[in-house]
């Protein structure tokens, strides 16, 4: 069989595919795979790490503000949009897809609308508690519609036609003890490891907290932590913490990065996690079981990362902290006071493990291979 996937723009969308296509690799060893993403994302690189091909078509987002500016941008998309139905056309027909699998991004639109009207399945996977504008506009037309959080059912038109799966994590994030990850990383066995991440394409307010706190932590310090700066701000990080922290932050426990391609092992190996609230993000905290500081982030539709955040935070398997105002002294008193009570931890982790959807990635699968069957 032929799977076709959609998905782009964060890892939070790649990742979940990739899952999903490993699990009906499983399957269907000799099942050909292709993913269409957006020219210049992170897909471009994350999906053929991953071991997959992959066709780039040109797509953009709408802009909400309708400046000058925001008018232009919109034009640009509406051609883009256009173009990009054709060339989702052309790829579908080449590889001749059984159904076709979208996990988010504005790729979906074109590739799932151009399915759509070849007469092909399509199916949908939307990890957020609030559905983004892609999914508002495919949400009715797909042949089946899959949700990340129960909570989010009542959003659609149609809840009945929804399907409740969890959202994916891959293979790989079973993998690690934490001890074992910690030797493979080489940190402290006997000093906790926080592990801080704010997308993959960086946050600059979070790098300049997170900065400061590795500028006053002491050469003795009595954790570690792994951060990373984001792909796009990683230089940006570097010369802030030459500037804030002239006596270097390798020799106080710090491994600064711009992308952490081991996530699965860094993860399992963390005993405190500081992140933004993605869908996805959340999904592999609670298959861990990984305490976390979440700062949802301000500038998405609809507010959805703090809606998704305060689902784990009412669980007990999180603290929210909101950017607006947060300072660099917040954020290091609420980490220290978490890894100073290791019983606040466990308790914690197992509120997070109870959260977690651990046969997320089979229930896509379910319903992808009835569609494909049909």
């Amino acid at each position: 069989m032929n799977f076709l996937f959609a998905c782009g723009g964060t890892a939070g969308h790649i990742n979940p595919a990739i899952a999903v296509a490993g699990r009906l690799k499983e399957l269907m060893p000799e099942s050909k795979f292709l993913f269409v993403g957006a020219k210049g994302r992170m897909e471009e690189d994350l999906v053929p790490r991953a071991g997959y091909d992959i066709r780039l078509v040109d797509i953009t987002n709408l802009q909400r503000k309708m400046n000058l500016e925001g008018i232009k941008h919109n034009l640009v998309t509406a051609k883009n949009v256009f173009v990009s139905l054709y060339e989702a056309k052309r790829i579908i027909k080449a590889f001749q897809p059984d159904v076709v699998i979208g996990t988010g991004g504005y790729v979906c639109f074109p590739v799932l609308r151009a399915a759509q009207r070849m007469g092909i399945p399509t199916v949908l996977h939307e990890s957020n508690a609030v559905p983004g504008l892609t999914t508002k506009m495919l949400a009715d037309q797909v042949d089946g519609m899959m949700v990340g959080f129960a909570e989010s059912v009542g959003c659609y038109k149609h809840p009945e036609k929804v399907t409740v799966t969890g959202t994916p994590v891959r293979g790989d994030f079973r993998t690690y003890s934490k001890q074992s990850a910690k030797t493979e990383l080489g940190v402290d066995r006997d000093k906790p490891l926080i592990v801080s991440v704010w997308g993959s394409l960086g946050a600059q307010r979070m790098n300049e907290i997170m900065a400061d706190i590795i500028a006053e932590t002491p050469d003795d310090n009595d954790f570690c932590l792994i951060h990373s700066a984001g792909t796009d701000r990683y230089e940006e990080m570097l010369t802030r913490l030459r500037a804030v922290c002239p006596g270097g932050y390798i020799q106080k426990g710090c491994d600064v990065r711009p992308y952490i391609y081991d996530m699965s092992r860094v993860m399992a190996a963390a005993d405190l996690v500081l992140c933004r609230a993605g869908a996805s993000t959340l999904s592999e905290l609670a298959m861990l079981g990984k305490p976390a500081i979440l700062v949802p982030s301000p500038n998405v539709t609809g507010n959805h990362q703090e809606k998704n955040a305060r689902v784990l935070e009412q669980a007990g398997g999180a603290i929210v902290l909101t950017e607006p105002g947060l300072t660099s002294q917040t954020m290091r008193d609420t980490v220290l006071s978490l890894i100073h009570d290791p019983n606040r931890l466990s308790d914690m982790e197992a509120h997070m493990k109870e959260y977690a959807v651990a046969d997320a990635t089979e229930r896509i699968t379910d319903v992808v291979l009835s569609l494909s069957a049909k």
